[in-house]
């Protein structure tokens, strides 16, 4: 392997409760197929990932059913009863296979979303970048802070403000060093950039879409559909 080399980590430990359904979200179907199809598509298409390492939970008895057919291994670990302790024993995996010297892609397993060409813009810019790098857009809405009756308290000032999104890619050893700190000292980080920051590096920020979205209440679903079929358009007609 070459220190170029990138492998995909996706979290789906989730149980999803605030969507309030019979199924964990990643299994929930956008266009006949579940959520986590979806994601992991995008990320075994690319040439640059090698493989993928997915984080699901122990119990998870529909995985079997809905696993991809690819050529690129496709290695299952359990996660964890937080996203980044599912990351971590992910990483813990891939230490034993890979160099630190390899990169890490992680990817939410509940965004369908993301597009080809904001993976492979995240590929160019991140690999060059020693710190990692995440896709992010710009705040565009106000932003409000409430107080403890949920009125405003304050506007809180947008400039130079980012939401942060998935993927993110990062040095495998860096990554596992950051979330290894973050278990040692009982932190709580919801998100790889946050790991890496609390050692004193600085994560390159990449542009990405507001298309990319995090499905996490039951609306986000017919959007996230109404993206995929829009998309399945464009792509037939610049055949």
């Amino acid at each position: 392997m070459t220190e170029a080399s990138v492998w995909a980590i996706v979290p789906a430990a989730g149980v999803g409760r605030r969507m309030g359904a019979a199924v964990p979200k990643q299994y929930l179907t956008v266009m006949d197929r579940p959520v986590l199809h979806w994601a992991l598509e995008t990320l075994l298409r690319a040439p640059q990932i090698q493989g993928c390492v997915l984080a699901i939970d122990p119990d998870d008895r529909l995985w079997p059913d809905f696993r991809p057919d690819t050529d690129k291994p496709l290695h299952v670990v359990d996660g964890g009863a937080e996203r980044f302790q599912s990351v971590f024993n992910a990483l813990e995996f891939l230490l034993q296979h890979q160099s630190p010297d390899c990169r890490v892609l992680v990817h939410d397993g509940v965004r369908p979303c993301l597009a080809a060409v904001e993976l492979q813009r995240l590929l160019s810019e991140g690999l060059a970048s020693d710190d990692g790098a995440l896709l992010a857009v710009p705040v565009r809405d106000t932003l409000k802070r409430q107080d403890t009756e949920q009125c405003v308290a304050m506007t809180a000032d947008r400039q130079d403000l980012w939401q942060a999104q998935t993927p993110q890619l990062f040095p495998l050893g860096l990554l596992h060093q950051a979330l290894r700190q973050v278990i040692e000292n009982g932190l709580r980080v919801t998100d790889e950039a946050q790991a890496v920051e609390a050692l004193g590096f600085r994560p390159r920020l990449v542009e990405g879409s507001v298309s990319n979205l995090k499905i996490t209440r039951p609306d986000d679903l017919p959007l996230a559909e109404a993206i995929l079929r829009a998309r399945a358009i464009n792509d037939k007609a610049s055949d």
